[in-house]
């Protein structure tokens, strides 16, 4: 296992996250040796497994993600083991052959942040550090803190002061973590990290840390191996730093390379409108993001204006065919309804995945003869204000005995 600049190929050492060049770093790994039907059968009967790291969804597959890292060393909750389901009604409303919702809103502390935490913080840990710290719109500072705390260690987070939700920065507090607000957003407390990060001793674990990426891949080996190695058409996943579309691709690219699949699905990558700069420079065949100094979305997740991943997530789109669109904040709300509906539930950032399909659908991009499997990152309580809309405002009164004959 390597640790390589994603631009120009430079090693790196351990607790580096960018090359001089700028580039963001990324791990690579010789997979020679490893049998693929081999693979498939540890995978198979690690779902056994209780109260070892095993039974995590994340360390399931750690051959393919941190096979150096003693077993000693991990920290999880577990992570992963998260539902795949059909949603009928939506299935049907759509008029979509199969639909399968991933809910990593199921994860421990809520996200599918934990997927990649557990790998980061472990890894950080492993070397030395006992400080960990994060800029968040609210999941990752959870996440963050959480296994922060598992592990006995401090957590520093930075968390603007607008546009978060409150929950989210409740919950990053319960769990102990040092919380900093500031005027700024997202992309303010990047830039800060970065720049004075190494010097406080802190271990970054945003989406630039590329332990993190390597976690988030087995939301797709999970997924593969749940459909029993078969994927389906498309995968459609929400977009705000582009670690998720970034790792997606990577764990794709690692699947195919072992044999453990026989083709590449096409994904299509969703961004909230009022916050899309990936998706302006891919419609308009770009070769550089445009940040957006102001990103404004009910999608507090997605809220994000210059995602450090852009990159690495156009080469693999443009590589694969994949697709990227925007859908407007009332799309969303929509959609979220359906999915909470069917007793699933979400945040608003996952329920553009479902938004995304219905336009995605009605252009002729995804045929109706096609599967497709939509990831939810978030879950229904992390963003509890915009469940106001559940509301009635009837105040009216009844007689109880009434509700004798529903």
């Amino acid at each position: 296992m390597k640790i390589k600049c994603y631009e120009c190929g430079r090693e790196h050492r351990d607790a580096a996250y960018r090359c001089e060049c700028g580039g963001l770093l990324e791990i690579s790994h010789d997979f020679v040796g490893l049998d693929p039907e081999r693979l498939k059968r540890t995978f198979h009967e690690r779902l056994s497994e209780r109260m070892t790291p095993y039974a995590s969804g994340v360390w399931r597959y750690k051959e393919l993600i941190h096979p150096e890292l003693p077993e000693r060393e991990i920290v999880t909750k577990y992570e992963g083991n998260t539902g795949l389901y059909p949603a009928e009604p939506i299935r049907r409303s759509l008029g979509i052959r199969q639909l399968w919702l991933k809910a990593q809103s199921e994860n421990p502390s809520g996200s599918f942040k934990d997927n990649g935490m557990t790998v980061a913080l472990s890894h950080g840990r492993s070397i030395g550090y006992r400080r960990f710290s994060c800029t968040s719109t609210g999941n990752t500072s959870a996440s963050l803190a959480m296994y922060a705390a598992l592990a006995e260690c401090e957590s520093v987070v930075l968390v603007p002061n607008e546009k978060v939700s409150a929950n989210k920065v409740v919950q990053t507090l319960a769990y102990g973590a040092r919380m900093i607000r500031f005027d700024g957003t997202y992309d303010d407390g990047i830039r800060f990290f970065e720049q004075h990060g190494g010097g406080l001793d802190l271990y970054i674990c945003n989406s630039l840390n590329p332990f993190r990426i390597e976690g988030q891949k087995s939301i797709v080996y999970e997924l593969a191996q749940s459909m029993n190695w078969k994927l389906p058409d498309w995968i459609v996943i929400p977009g705000g730093a582009l670690s998720n579309v970034t790792a997606l691709g990577k764990g794709l690219q690692d699947l195919l390379q072992l044999g453990l699949i026989e083709r590449m699905p096409k994904v299509a990558l969703v961004q909230a409108e009022g916050a899309s700069p990936f998706h302006k420079m891919m419609a308009a065949a770009g070769e550089t993001l445009i940040p957006e100094r102001s990103p404004a979305t009910v999608a507090s997740a997605m809220n994000i204006g210059n995602p450090p991943s852009w990159r690495k997530a156009r080469d693999f789109l443009r590589e694969s065919g994949g697709v990227t669109c925007t859908v407007t904040d009332e799309e969303i709300i929509e959609a979220k309804r359906l999915i909470d509906g069917c007793g699933i539930g979400c945040e608003p950032a996952s329920a553009s995945t479902v938004a995304s399909l219905r336009k995605l659908i009605a252009e002729g991009t995804i045929d109706k003869d096609e599967t497709v499997a939509c990831i939810l990152t978030g879950n229904l309580l992390k963003d509890t204000d915009i469940l106001s809309m559940y509301e009635q405002g009837d105040e009216s009164s009844f007689d109880f005995a009434s509700l004798i004959g529903l």
